[in-house]
């Protein structure tokens, strides 16, 4: 079983506008899905008896951006957050990366988290994975049980894995610089 072949099953039953991209010159070859979508296509490629993906291995992000200005130029990507899921079948022995790309900020408005739908109800793991890229990265996980901090305490400020996080001097009378 081949990506390209998942990738052309995936775009019959969902269509193009939601299987978006397949990427082979990667080192892990990966499929992007669009976000709206990601939780069908997530049930889809768990339970269809070709593919059976049933462990999500991990759930990440990456933050696309360069915040100095003038290595912004020699950037080669779009501003965006890349949401990473590695998948395996303990039963085919096959493994997986989807991608679901999401702009740094929701409507363009700093501050304002992109939204992904959550994958926690076809892997109960992903509540973990998608709580720590909540907290640190900064995307938050629509439909999840129990969005909140899993590394950082509450009260912190910012994602520390965003490119343009700016850590604090003080937290709380501790000195962090």
């Amino acid at each position: 079983m081949a990506i390209e072949e998942i990738f052309s099953t995936l775009q019959s039953k969902f269509g193009s506008d939601i299987v978006l991209k397949l990427a082979t010159d990667a080192k892990d070859p990966w499929i992007e899905i669009a976000a709206e979508r990601v939780v069908d296509v997530a049930f889809f490629l768990r339970d269809d008896q070709r593919y059976r993906f049933d462990h999500l291995n991990d759930l990440t992000a990456v933050d696309y951006c360069e915040p100095d200005e003038k290595k912004r130029s020699r950037f080669p990507f779009e501003l965006h957050v890349a949401v990473v899921y590695h998948l395996t079948s303990y039963e085919t022995r096959k493994s997986l990366v989807l991608k679901v790309l999401l702009p740094r900020w929701k409507d363009d408005t700093p501050g304002e988290l992109p939204e992904c739908p959550s994958v926690s109800s076809v892997w109960s793991i992903a509540d973990w994975h998608e709580r720590e890229v909540y907290d640190l990265v900064g995307v938050h996980f629509t439909d999840h049980p129990n969005l909140r901090r899993i590394l950082t305490s509450e009260d912190w400020v910012g994602h520390p894995l965003r490119k343009d996080y700016e850590f604090p001097l003080e937290y709380h009378g501790i000195r962090c610089k």
